[in-house]
């Protein structure tokens, strides 16, 4: 583990939007005002712990200044972000990532804006105790959960820190991230589930892998054709079906995972443990 700080600007964007400022710097804004200001984004970096076993850090905070402006004539478009990392040891990194942004009408039945990423790993790589490393960006944290879109309300400044992970570059690392065991539906607990990421720099094939709970009767297998992306995260569900997840449920009626705490396992199609996670008392 080593110290880094982060910086970041906003160079270029996919479209010229009227009153465009900013560009090249930290604080790039859009628009003009329908009310109190303008629209645009804002990058905060600052030191964060960097660490090359797939642990999560926190790249920088993103702000979308969210008022209403009058309608733009292309509402959706790109926004590039440049983020440079400058280690301890004086060796400094630049990475760059798009954002896609759909400025909805600021009225209606769903006036919140959106943000994207569809790019969640950088094209550049970084040499690391000489190992090339890539960044991928998992997602937007908000309310403690980590999601792949940011939904922006109307009139305000809103925030989220962006979540990245120094992963090898080339390959994909499949990992449980979370097992929730204690369900909030009675009997069943059929809201419990297991998150699994895909902390590579590539897509990563999980066809025919199990997700085990070590008990007979108690593994799920994934389909053919699940490829999970860079940064992507699922989660398989006991008795619920949450698309926004990708959809995946064991179908059962009574709780799977120990209430008190066991382990969950991930194999590949060689029966080979691919990742294990213990929870409650098994809890590393």
């Amino acid at each position: 583990m080593s110290t880094a700080t982060t910086s970041g600007s906003w160079p270029s964007m996919s479209t010229t939007p009227p009153n465009l400022d900013g560009l090249g710097t930290a604080h790039v804004t859009w628009g003009i005002p329908a009310g109190g200001g303008k629209s645009g984004y804002v990058f905060q970096g600052g030191g964060v712990q960097v660490r090359t076993d797939g642990t999560e850090f926190t790249l920088g905070t993103f702000t979308h200044e969210n008022f209403p402006i009058q309608a733009m004539p292309q509402p959706q478009f790109d926004v590039d972000l440049a983020v440079r990392v400058a280690f301890e040891d004086g060796t400094e990194a630049d990475f760059t990532f798009r954002f896609h942004h759909n400025e909805t009408p600021n009225t209606g039945p769903a006036p919140d804006d959106i943000v994207d990423l569809p790019t969640f790993v950088s094209p550049q790589t970084v040499t690391i105790d000489g190992e090339q490393y890539g960044v991928v960006i998992s997602g937007f944290k908000q309310g403690g959960q980590v999601v792949r879109q940011f939904i922006s309300p109307e009139n305000g400044a809103n925030s989220a820190d962006v979540v990245a992970i120094f992963a090898h570059a080339g390959r994909p690392d499949v990992h449980i991230t979370t097992v929730r065991n204690k369900g909030e539906v009675k009997y069943t607990q059929a809201d419990e589930y297991v998150e699994i990421v895909n902390r590579g720099t590539v897509a990563g094939n999980i066809s025919g892998w199990t997700l085990g709970a070590d008990d007979a009767g108690q593994d799920f297998v994934f389909p053919p054709g699940t490829v999970l992306q860079p940064g992507q995260r699922i989660r398989v569900y006991t008795n619920e079906v949450h698309p926004e997840w990708g959809g995946f449920v064991y179908g059962s009626k009574r709780p799977i995972w120990n209430d008190k705490g066991d382990s969950a396992k991930l194999k590949d199609t060689g029966d080979n443990v691919v990742s294990e996670y213990g929870y409650g008392s098994k809890a590393p």
